[in-house]
């Protein structure tokens, strides 16, 4: 199916590296304009050559601290600079530092990652709903996690990933009629494709094995149905049909995992 995003105005926060690099190579591929935004501008620099020789008829950088005051604006604002508004916003930001209940102990580690995983889409869809409501439309799509129905390790940050859930189903409800979409997609545990597919910043820099060691990783991918770890282009793949106005148009408000069957919400 021709999914008619060509020449659309995308931005994707948090898209130098791994899910959002996925995400990003995705949206190039079918031909969209793309600002990659994310704290690491070394690694988004790479990013955006790597979108431009997957076909993305132009693709920029937004190097921008989403947990700084009025941040949102400014990342939006650049895709609005550039080409006159915004037609897709995908929040995928992240960070998180698995720890049990007991042990995540650390207020500032928390509030980092409300900032980081939940503040930053909320700052963001703000901004962009703004700018699509202006237009008549958009498509807005929340990367969540399937931290967000309860897992293991995941206490403070599966909070703020169902927190996503709530407000893009919120922005779903009010906005709709505004014409636009708001959905939600919730990975399985998504490993890097490589060391060229994370920057410094990024939570895997230390290594795979400082988030999920190889006997954590085996034992979650046994209580896949499928039996495969998600991929970045399996998550980006799910993202650029949502983003659709062709494909998607009278899918809002929705939840999907990607992530072999772990998780059915």
């Amino acid at each position: 199916m021709e999914l008619g995003l060509e020449g659309v105005r995308v931005l994707v926060t948090g898209g130098a590296s791994n899910i959002g690099r996925g995400i990003v190579h995705g949206f190039a591929a079918e031909g969209a304009r793309i600002v990659i935004c994310d704290i690491d501008g070394e690694q988004a620099a790479k990013v955006r050559e790597e979108a431009l020789s997957h076909g993305a008829k132009a693709a920029e950088v937004a190097v921008v601290d989403l947990t700084a005051e009025e941040s949102g604006t400014r990342a939006v604002g650049s895709v609005v600079d550039l080409w006159g508004g915004i037609d897709v916003l995908v929040n995928n930001a992240g960070w998180t530092a698995p720890a049990f209940i007991t042990e995540d102990v650390d207020r500032r580690r928390w509030l980092r990652t409300v900032e980081i995983n939940l503040l930053s889409a909320v700052d963001c869809t703000q901004a962009a709903v703004h700018e699509m409501r202006s237009v008549g439309g958009g498509s807005i799509v929340a990367i969540s996690s399937d931290a967000a129905f309860g897992e293991h390790r995941q206490g403070v940050y599966g909070a703020a990933k169902a927190g996503m859930i709530a407000h893009a189903r919120t922005v779903a409800k009010e906005h709709g009629r505004d014409g636009i979409r708001s959905n939600v997609v919730c990975p399985g545990l998504v490993l890097p494709d490589g060391d060229e597919a994370v920057g410094a910043d990024s939570l895997w820099s230390a290594g795979r094995d400082a988030v999920f060691s190889d006997k954590q990783v085996e034992s979650l991918r046994k209580g896949i149905p499928l039996r495969r770890l998600t991929s970045p282009d399996d998550v980006a793949n799910a993202v650029v049909w949502l983003s659709s106005e062709r494909a998607a148009r009278q899918v809002t408000g929705q939840v999907f995992s990607v992530s072999g069957g772990f998780a059915m919400p």
